[in-house]
């Protein structure tokens, strides 16, 4: 990360308080590497509309049979303490917790027959659409993200395509914010909290000296010294002295800076905190973050990662997810009003999913373990047809009934939302062989 240190109590006239780090992580990758931003600059066309996916990974692995496919027939092992209700769409049914969900439920589109995942607690399979496998990571294969920065590139030259707002956990594979595969480090998410420079600080410069070209110069020299033993800026030219230069009037600072939003609109997000949810090794319940990806994607970012809560819920399923799930709804129903309130609802695609489903049967301690046979998943926007359910599970919530759907055919349809077609779409690996970006091509047709 680098972190330009603000030494003053005053504030820009931009709205940006100097009593805080501008910190911006990872300036060489995720499509932001600073020669490409201004290279880009150069050929920018700007302007022009484009699609997005915001994608929500629910950590640990959310029990299908509490949220949205509810067992009232089951006996009590099975269905639990929750209760459903109904939704605006006469049929459909959630969880009580999910209260605002159930008042938009015809913005959104569930899917209950959810399979293709392994007992593996990472969030690979939900970035990328491949598991952990014999290649690494997503199986050496690039998320989502990855792959659309690759075909697709910046939409603005100083806004990376990428951005990754998931949060470090212990359990490395939970906060994966979707890897680059074969594409390598220049197509990696931006994390604007994550590794990139590891905290080195550009020496001499504060906000208040950012101005200062000269200083930023000589100071960016003596920065680059220090790091160049690493080989990590042996490549530094012309434009990348002179990317520096936009990080004072970045469209990315400022669609970060969560100051600019109104308060009540930050009160109908909800707040949280970036601290693991109950303590535990997971996501948050950090609410800013699905407005952030809102104002991100307005900013021109293409795909926008973020983990959210502590779903492996092997003991104290039906205390600790009642609030969890009050959050979650309070952030996603906000977001998903927001879209449609903005007009962005038709470019910009929603999914919220875990890696894999929750045992049928309730243990001893009160909770779920794991269950790979089956999942859920919540779509909403990018032209989708909502206030549906797509799929089934059998009396016990145990396996798909009708219309299992692979994970894959969920990413081909996110593809497809993106203008990219998973049949024909190709980019080449290392040793320029064509490489498709799935092995199930074919989108899930009832949501187109």
């Amino acid at each position: 990360m680098l972190s330009i240190v603000d030494q003053s109590s005053n504030d820009f006239c931009d709205h940006l308080s100097r009593r805080h780090f501008l910190r911006i992580g990872s300036l060489a990758m995720g499509g932001l590497s600073l020669p490409g931003i201004m290279r880009a600059e150069q050929a920018a066309t700007g302007g022009s509309r484009h699609k997005s996916v915001i994608m929500i990974y629910l950590s640990g692995g959310p029990s299908h049979q509490d949220m949205y496919d509810l067992k009232m027939q089951a006996p009590v092992e099975i269905r639990g303490s929750f209760k459903p209700i109904s939704t605006n769409v006469p049929g459909i049914q959630i969880c009580e917790h999910l209260p605002r969900l159930s008042q938009m439920m015809d913005k959104f589109a569930i899917i209950r027959s959810l399979h293709g995942c392994p007992d593996q607690h990472a969030s690979d399979l939900c970035m990328s659409g491949y598991p952990i496998g014999p290649g690494g990571r997503q199986s050496g294969k690039p998320s989502l993200g990855a792959a659309v920065s690759r075909l697709q590139g910046p939409v603005t030259p100083t806004v990376p395509p990428f951005v990754g707002l998931t949060i470090k956990t212990g359990h490395a594979p939970y906060s994966n914010p979707g890897v680059p595969g074969f594409l390598g480090a220049a197509h990696a998410a931006f994390q604007p909290d994550g590794a990139g420079l590891a905290n080195m600080r550009l020496k001499g410069i504060s906000l208040d000296r950012l101005h200062d070209r000269k200083t930023m110069l000589a100071s960016f020299d003596q920065f680059r010294r220090e790091v160049d033993f690493s080989g990590a800026m042996n490549a530094v030219d012309t434009n990348t002295r002179k990317a520096l230069e936009v990080l004072n009037s970045s469209r990315l600072v400022e669609a970060l800076d969560l100051d600019r939003e109104p308060g009540r609109t930050r009160d109908r997000y909800g707040r949280g905190s970036a601290a693991p949810a109950f303590g535990e090794d997971a996501g948050p319940h950090w609410m800013d973050q699905f407005l952030m990806a809102r104002r991100l994607v307005e900013a021109g970012v293409r795909c926008v990662t973020l983990s959210f809560g502590s779903w492996d819920r092997h003991g104290a399923n039906f205390t600790r997810l009642p609030e969890q799930l009050g959050r979650f709804d309070q952030g996603i129903t906000a977001l998903v009003a927001d879209l449609h309130a903005r007009g962005l609802d038709q470019d910009v695609s929603v999914i919220a999913w875990g890696e894999f489903g929750r045992t049928p049967r309730i243990n001893k301690d009160g909770g779920r373990d794991h269950w790979p046979q089956v999942s859920c998943a919540l779509l909403a926007g990018g032209g989708m047809k909502t206030g549906q359910v797509i799929g089934s599970t059998n009396r016990l919530g145990e396996v798909p009934q009708d219309r299992p759907v692979h994970y894959q055919e969920v990413f081909a349809t996110l593809y497809n939302r993106m203008g990219i077609d998973a049949k024909t779409a190709t980019i080449p690996d290392h040793s320029g062989r064509p490489q498709y970006l799935l092995d199930h091509q074919e989108p899930v047709r009832e949501l187109l």
